[in-house]
């Protein structure tokens, strides 16, 4: 191009062409002369809108980098111990701390050490789901044995490291402004007293921890010796005594089957009458040791016949769920065989048949497996006594026919807190817990969501509490699916950025009404008393799930997390900030770390599991 034919075609830059020209350089320039017009619109926002201007700031953190949850679980028990073991497992940046009042594990199988205590169902399906012992001695293991298996259990996962002994939970109160629970503790070995903060409380008090006395007349005035049945002195000799064993649930029946050998007289007072039957799933229980043989115990080196075995044993007791509907055929079944066994085993005594018999359904209250005990009281040296307790005297117990009957040493077998009003002060808003639950209270019964938390108690849950297991099914299996629950909505909390978490009253309303709905169509509902529905014959169930263990296992799989209301960190208010953080993953920078987990062997790949994994991320 010349220079001619660049001065024949001007480049205005915007000028008016015509207007007066300068040569610079060979070139034409055009010469602005009113340089305000010209600039003035290219100074002006344009006609399309700006990238908007963010209201708030990022968090200067990781999303996969929870927040450290400092949670409190209450009491050692099997479930404690479960706690200890999987939440650790399961709940990232946890700092777990376990208060048991105890000098062990163990809850139950540490306190009670009766004679004749062992679980009345198989040891192989009273225990763990992931931790087997292929060595129980017995079918229906001792009291001693069980313990063994949880504590050693407590050892193989190092739950020791969260454990607090001889400390006893006194009143738990919730700090609003931190958003705290705050733990009042009672040293019993030192008597001092101290307080901890908590983002999270589980209470896994057990459901007969807090036995108690009677409160019959005059029972501080027998000069005897009286103990309740958890409380049992091992150095007691019953040889030649005359003894009162008062009450007839599964303690009393083991008690009376095993000293009535040894006592010189035996009276047991039994109130109220109770399904006594040989076993719960068609595994026969015996007052004497079923040893598993040599045998069997061998056979279990090959974890595929054990797994064969105990799949087998577990499974009948997942089975039969019509059996506690009204009416139903295995109902009238299970009374037909119940009372057929009453009539064999009290031959010797037939008169007691009619009193003994119940007017409610079998499983309206749990059934008792009560091996040797019909025998035991068609002894001669045993009264059956079903009159009234008036009062205690010096030397023993008068009824209200006016019989005095003297004894050395009377054993009440008369339980504890059935109603699962815990035994310290919860206070949140205003409220405390174990007033609200109690039969005079607001609610007057456990009034929960899922039996899992209650509306207006923030960050507090129940572990094997009200409605905590269902009717069939296993207590351990039970205990780990609720337990991984908590593992859930623990992670939701610390992950998310969370400060508070409870039920919201719509949704414990809604499974209220449902469970009385269920309820109302099974026996529980006819008029006995149990732990089921707080001793108040007739009275709310909320003692078990309102429904299946199958049923119960589903919905703890999966929770509806729009049942809950929540509170946040973030103080912009919004929701996501604290979540997403700076928009990023710590392990994405790690170059150590495997950024593609879900590229496996494809032979390995169940579709059902692919992206399931709440720890198998990129």
């Amino acid at each position: 191009m010349t220079v001619e034919s660049v001065e024949q075609t001007p480049n205005t830059n915007g000028a008016t062409q015509g207007g007066p020209e300068k040569t610079t350089n060979g070139v034409q320039v055009p010469i602005v002369d009113n340089v305000k017009e010209t600039i003035e619109p290219l100074l002006k926002e344009p006609k399309y809108p700006s990238y908007p201007v963010p209201s708030i700031s990022l968090e200067q953190r990781y999303i996969d980098e929870p927040r450290q949850l400092r949670v409190a679980v209450i009491g050692a028990g099997l479930a404690g111990v479960l706690a200890g073991i999987l939440l650790p497992a399961k709940v990232p940046n946890i700092k777990l701390s376990i208060f048991e009042k105890n000098a062990d594990v163990g809850g139950t199988w540490f306190e009670n050490v009766y004679p004749g205590v062992r679980c009345d169902v198989p040891a192989h399906v009273y225990q763990t789901s992931f931790s087997p012992n292929t060595n129980w001695s017995e079918q229906f293991a001792q009291g001693r044995e069980i313990k063994g298996y949880w504590q050693g259990l407590a050892r193989k996962y190092d739950v020791y490291q969260y454990l607090k002994f001889s400390q006893k939970v006194e009143e738990l109160s919730w700090d609003e402004k931190k958003s705290v629970w705050n733990v009042k503790v009672h040293n019993l070995s030192t008597g001092e007293t101290s307080s901890e903060e908590f983002d999270f409380v589980l209470t896994a008090i057990g459901r007969f921890n807090a036995w108690k006395l009677p409160n019959y007349p005059g029972i501080s005035d027998f000069k005897g010796l009286l103990r309740h049945a958890s409380n049992w002195d091992p150095n007691f000799d019953p040889t030649a005594k005359r003894v009162a064993i008062i009450g007839n649930g599964a303690s009393g029946i083991q008690l009376t089957a095993n000293l009535q050998k040894h006592v010189k007289h035996l009276d047991h007072y039994a109130r109220n009458r109770t399904w006594v039957t040989a076993s719960f799933a068609g595994d026969e229980t015996s007052i004497e040791p079923i040893p598993i043989s040599d045998e069997l115990r061998e056979s279990f080196k090959d974890p595929n016949e054990y797994i064969k075995y105990r799949k087998d044993l577990e499974a009948k007791y997942w089975r039969g769920f019509s059996t506690w509907l009204k009416g139903s055929e295995l109902n009238e079944k299970a009374r037909e065989e119940f009372i057929e066994l009453i009539k064999k085993r009290l031959v010797k005594k037939p008169e007691l048949v009619k009193n003994i018999i119940p007017d409610f359904s079998p499983h309206c209250r749990r059934l008792t497996p009560g091996p040797n005990y019909f025998e035991a009281i068609t002894e001669d040296n045993v009264e059956y006594i079903q009159t009234h307790i008036k009062r205690f005297t010096e030397t023993g117990i008068e009824t209200t026919d006016g019989k005095h009957r003297e004894v050395d040493a009377i054993f009440c077998a008369t339980g504890a807190n059935v109603d699962m009003v815990p035994p310290f002060s919860i206070l949140a808003n205003g409220k405390d817990l174990s007033k609200l639950w109690r039969l005079d209270g607001e609610y007057g019964f456990p009034y929960t969501y899922l039996g899992a938390a209650t509306p207006g108690f923030p960050n507090l849950g129940f572990i094997h509490g009200p409605h905590g297991t269902g009717r069939s099914g296993t207590v351990p299996h039970s205990v780990e699916v609720q337990i991984t629950f908590f593992a859930k909505l623990l992670r939701k909390v610390g992950r998310e950025g969370i400060k508070t978490i409870q039920p919201s009253r719509k949704a414990a309303d809604d499974f209220v009404q449902y469970s009385d709905a269920f309820f109302e169509t099974t026996v529980l509902s006819e008029n006995c008393s149990s732990w089921y529905n707080s001793g108040r014959p007739g009275s709310r169930i909320h003692g078990l799930w309102p429904g299946s263990a199958a049923q119960v296992t589903i919905v703890y799989r999966d929770p509806r997390w729009e049942d809950w209301d929540y509170e946040y960190l973030s103080e912009s208010g919004n929701r996501l900030a604290w979540y997403f953080g700076n928009g990023s993953t710590r392990r994405e920078e790690d170059l150590t770390y495997d950024i593609t987990p879900y590229i496996k062997d494809p032979a390995t790949v169940d579709l059902r599991d692919l992206h399931e994994s709440w720890w198998d991320l990129p």
